[in-house]
């Protein structure tokens, strides 16, 4: 009897570490790198580092977002975000093997700002993360959109242009035709969102509050 208990607590303890080992391989699928950028972050005037890194084993391609910032000492850059829900998988679920139909987020750092543009319906969106208080939070979108619905550009295709600063709430939406200096209409609003959004908690879906 005693042999048939330990017998069933070796196959327990057997079967927790497969599932954990296959736990940690799954972590680590993230292999291929589609994109890189370096610069300085944390406002310390040593260069930080952003990687996307796409999983090629996983069949919808999800990829995760990583930023790498400097220590006071050393060179040696530390983890300090990790994301998988930024940035939309490559082949969605809910695609059912059919594609996003847009490209892979492209991503900037100027002035201690890291900027990531993205496709959307219509148009395109930019985000502007700041790392302020140990996090970075959203503080600025700008979304520039088109009325047109096969995507063709014509003279009377009206482009509205997005503007949100998150620090201080004012949002303005212009309304215009291309290379037109009139202003058919602008519609201002103040929105105020507090706390400001972390970049470790934003979510690609997320698109469509702004």
């Amino acid at each position: 009897m005693k042999n048939i208990y330990l017998y069933f607590v070796f196959i327990l303890i057997s079967v927790q570490m497969n599932l954990f080992a296959q736990n940690i391989k799954s972590k680590d699928n993230y292999t291929f790198q589609v994109r890189e950028e370096k610069g300085d972050l944390n406002n310390d005037g040593k260069m930080d580092k952003i990687t996307v890194k796409m999983d090629l084993i996983d069949e919808t391609r999800p990829l995760r977002l990583q930023i790498f910032l400097s220590q006071p000492k050393g060179r040696k850059l530390t983890l300090a975000v990790s994301s998988t829900q930024i940035i939309e998988a490559q082949y969605p679920v809910e695609k059912k093997g059919k594609h996003s139909e847009y490209q892979i987020p492209n991503f900037f750092i100027e002035k201690g700002v890291l900027s990531m543009w993205s496709e959307i319906k219509g148009g395109n969106i930019t985000y502007d993360f700041k790392y302020r208080n140990g996090n970075f939070e959203l503080i600025n979108v700008e979304k520039l959109t088109q009325n047109s619905i096969d995507g063709s550009i014509d003279e009377n295709t009206v482009f509205t242009k997005t503007e949100f600063n998150l620090i201080t709430g004012l949002r303005t939406e212009t309304d215009d035709h291309l290379d037109s200096k009139k202003i058919l209409n602008k519609r201002t609003k103040r929105v105020l969102i507090r706390p400001l959004p972390k970049i470790q908690d934003f979510k690609f879906s997320d698109k469509k509050l702004y």
